[in-house]
């Protein structure tokens, strides 16, 4: 795979390019990329690239009469990120993709995975620490979002993190302080 450097140095400004000289006749052609042998190969063209496990494709925005630049990781069915993409010098044709701006779009569409998975994480994971007389329990709630049948294990750890109960409970089961003392009270009973 090329390295972010390489595909610097390869960068050209598609305007400096003849216009004879480039693939297409015209920046709004779709590329025309044959990459049957090997589908995972660095594409460097003015409206795709590919590098890295993602691709910018930069597409018409159907909202107005400007671009819009999507990213999708490999492997992905809907891109991570799309946003509003520059006009190039001619005020009608989409600037075209460079080394620079694939860098900062792989890091801002990463970084928009990365909070989506801690969120998703915050919603499915819950933990409530509760002082007893027996020293400090931690009660967690991880929630299975399964399709056929989605489910909760509600559990409670001590300080060594050795558990000292598990129950299953039903994903729409309540994490709050006072159930998670109501359910050490209880003998860890399985809850209602």
């Amino acid at each position: 795979m090329a390295s972010w450097r390489q595909a610097q140095a390869a960068a050209v400004d598609y305007h400096d390019v003849p216009s004879h000289s480039r693939s297409g006749s015209n920046m709004n052609d779709i590329p025309d990329t044959n990459n049957d042998a090997d589908p995972a190969a660095p594409i460097y063209e003015p409206r795709l690239w590919r590098d890295d496990g993602w691709t910018a494709r930069v597409i018409k925005n159907e909202d107005d009469d400007g671009w819009a630049v999507e990213m999708i990781k490999d492997g992905e069915a809907e891109p991570a990120l799309v946003g509003p993409w520059t006009m190039g010098r001619d005020k009608k044709n989409p600037k075209p993709l460079d080394a620079g701006a694939f860098a900062t779009l792989v890091k801002t569409a990463s970084e928009v995975l990365r909070r989506h998975e801690q969120q998703l994480h915050a919603l499915l994971h819950k933990s409530i620490a509760v002082s007893t007389d027996s020293g400090n329990v931690n009660v967690l709630l991880d929630i299975v979002p399964d399709e056929d049948d989605p489910y909760a294990i509600l559990s409670a750890r001590d300080d060594f993190g050795d558990t000292i109960a598990e129950v299953r409970v039903a994903p729409t089961f309540k994490l709050t302080r006072t159930s998670a003392e109501a359910w050490i009270e209880s003998g860890y009973r399985k809850p209602r």
